[in-house]
């Protein structure tokens, strides 16, 4: 039976730092917050805006959604260019598709924004599905859309990984009762990954196709 690999995409296939602290700074600045470390928001990478916008804005509702809006205005008009694929990952999605493994991404960004940069992948191509909160939506729950991804694929999680840089895509796959795979050159640190259960953490995307048989 082939294998159904998950792959997050921010910090896991693509780093996109750029794209995404340039559109917070945009975001922020066009509601008048004073200017964030680029260390702060580099640690918000990866959990939904929402979940981060509010340690500068506070929990005003209308305010977040304004953010959020100013997020995506530039996001869309820019960021979601401003990315490079890591080294050694073209490969390894090329090997895992190669094994007869079914690909798929699942990540915390909006689904159509995850799609355009997906479609322009040079390996894009080889991944069936993606998974991404639709615009709109206040929610982002990895656990969720894993769970709707082993549906979609009738596949049993005893033969599904997660691979992703931070602690909310160990969680949903623990969650999932799939295998966790942690990668150490992401948004997230080693001893996130370790606090939340990472079956398996690599440290070079070539460890891949072992860490998820």
């Amino acid at each position: 039976m082939n294998r159904l690999v998950l792959f997050d995409l921010d910090g896991t296939l693509i780093d996109s730092e750029a794209g995404i602290v340039g559109s917070m700074r945009h975001a922020l600045a066009a509601m008048g917050a004073e200017p964030v470390a680029h260390e702060v928001l580099r640690g918000w990478i990866g959990p939904p805006l929402r979940m981060t916008f509010p340690e500068v804005l506070g929990d005003d509702p209308g305010r977040l959604e304004q953010a959020v809006a100013h997020y995506h205005e530039r996001f869309d008009a820019v960021g979601w260019s401003e990315h490079a694929v890591y080294a050694g990952i073209a490969e390894v999605v090329a090997a895992l598709a190669a094994r007869g493994d079914r690909l798929a991404v699942v990540t915390s960004k909006l689904r159509e924004q995850a799609e355009r940069i997906v479609a322009h992948l040079p390996f894009g191509n080889l991944f069936e599905r993606i998974y991404g909160p639709a615009q709109g939506s206040r929610t982002s729950e990895k656990a969720a859309m894993i769970a709707q991804a082993l549906a979609d694929f009738g596949a049993m999680p005893a033969m599904a990984a997660m691979i992703g840089d931070r602690r909310f895509d160990i969680e949903g796959a623990r969650a999932n009762g799939v295998r966790a795979v942690g990668v150490e050159w992401g948004f997230g640190t080693r001893a996130e990954l370790e606090q939340a259960g990472a079956d398996a953490i690599v440290d070079s995307p070539g460890r891949l196709v072992v860490a998820t048989s």
